[in-house]
């Protein structure tokens, strides 16, 4: 049996990354069952973008990459993206492959797993085998969930156990290199009772790249009084057709924070969804896009309050300049029994071209009487009043806009829990609105 690409894709492929990283037997039939799924299932239904026409196919399923025994090894522009090299409790992919990955002996001896996705399903395997597509995204969503199931490879797998703090971000860097290069990173972050973590993905190519696909999952759980923040930055090129499925269970007063902003100038779908399953649980989700030329985006945050006393906040920012388009969908679904639950959800795009174009879609599904709920939408060009207001001031119109757009963005990226991290993006940012 064999799956139409521009490259051999078959079981052997298949295979060949279960052998390479030297998994449980149960990994490998779940691929191979995912395998057989992928011709059977539809692509995902996107609110009002059309992505039949998409690259899906035209890809290197894996490539493997040699590694490297210091970060000093890497790109400059490569390390920019990783902040306090020195001491950073980090983990880098490249393609099909982790290169490095280092974890302090003080995280270590307090339990801390962090660690590739088959290491882990090695030396933790009913851990593993626990959280890994089970309650978060499922191999037969859809095509692309079937694939990534498939062709998996690298990711990460952390683990915090009960009561321990971690008070530094822990940092993974995916990098995606070469003509028709693929990356398929699997992430489980796992937070038991009371404990604390930061954790930061960035995705990205370098200028001039002509990779293919990110195929990406990020899997989520918070268990009770938890408290974490997932902070991910895509910034990848015009010929990549970028994936990226988050999802996240939040128990008894857990408290989630997404950071999500998506820079990358191809093809982009960001799906994010979050269920709040404990009394009390909370979530918020903060992001911002920024597209340029013909970049096309859809970006879904959906919440599904089933706890009583369940809080949610959706805050979706979006910059369009040359013919680029975004779609911002917000979903908000409370629960019967649900109740004096609050959810919130407010999305903004701002045009900066005649060609551009950008919707913000909120959408409330209430279905329990005793809750509070509100949403707000707006789209429009740059406010002349507020541009009036600083070219009086002696500034010019380019760089009074760029102020403007800079203080629009920055509700998400100076959330970011590092500075370092935070001027990169800015950089990015920069050299995309010259474009």
């Amino acid at each position: 049996m064999s799956v139409e690409t521009c490259v051999l894709f078959d079981e052997s492929v298949v295979k060949g990354i279960a052998a390479k990283t030297q998994e449980p037997a149960w990994m490998l039939n779940a691929r191979l069952e995912a395998f057989k799924d992928v011709p059977k299932l539809p692509l995902p239904k996107l609110e009002r973008t059309n992505i039949d026409r998409w690259n899906f196919t035209d890809f290197t399923p894996f490539t493997e990459e040699a590694a490297i025994g210091s970060l000093t090894e890497l790109p400059e522009d490569v390390q920019e993206f990783i902040f306090d090299k020195e001491q950073a409790h980090v983990m880098v992919q490249k393609n099909g492959s982790v290169i490095f990955r280092r974890l302090g002996d003080d995280l270590a001896e307090q339990g801390v797993l962090f660690t590739d996705l088959a290491s882990a399903a090695r030396e933790n395997e009913a851990l593993v085998k626990k959280f890994f597509m089970t309650d978060g995204i499922k191999r037969d969503e859809h095509r692309l969930s079937a694939l990534h199931a498939a062709l998996n490879s690298g990711g990460v797998f952390l683990y915090v156990p009960r009561n321990v703090e971690v008070k530094v971000p822990i940092q993974g860097l995916f990098w995606l290199a070469g003509e028709k290069a693929a990356m398929m990173p699997h992430i489980i972050i796992v937070a038991e009772a009371n404990s604390r973590i930061d954790f930061v993905a960035n995705f990205i190519a370098r200028p001039g790249d002509e990779a293919a696909f990110n195929n990406s999952a990020i899997e989520v759980f918070v268990s009770d009084g938890a408290r974490v923040r997932v902070a991910t930055v895509s910034s990848l090129g015009k010929e990549t057709v970028d994936v990226i499925y988050r999802r996240s269970l939040v128990s008894r007063d857990g408290q989630l924070e997404w950071i999500v902003a998506d820079l990358s100038e191809g093809r982009v779908i960001s799906d994010n969804t979050t269920h709040l399953k404990g009394e009390g649980g909370m979530v918020n989700v903060k992001t911002v896009v920024l597209g340029t030329d013909e970049m096309r985006a859809n970006v879904t945050s959906s919440i599904h309050h089933w706890g009583r006393h369940t809080a949610s906040d959706i805050n979706a920012r979006s910059v369009m300049k040359g013919s680029a388009t975004s779609i911002l969908n917000s979903i908000t679904k409370i629960e019967k029994g649900a109740s004096k639950s609050d959810g919130q959800q407010s999305g903004k795009v701002l045009m900066l071209s005649p060609d551009a174009r950008g919707d913000a879609n909120p959408i409330l599904l209430i279905d329990e009487n005793d809750v509070t709920a509100g949403h707000a939408a707006s789209v429009g060009r740059i406010d002349p009043t507020q541009l009036y207001y600083l070219m009086s001031r002696g500034i010019s119109r380019r760089e009074a806009e760029k102020l403007i757009i800079r203080g629009f963005l920055d509700a998400v990226v100076s959330q970011i829990p590092s500075e370092s991290l935070q001027a990169s993006i800015h950089r990015l940012i920069e050299r995309k609105l010259q474009s």
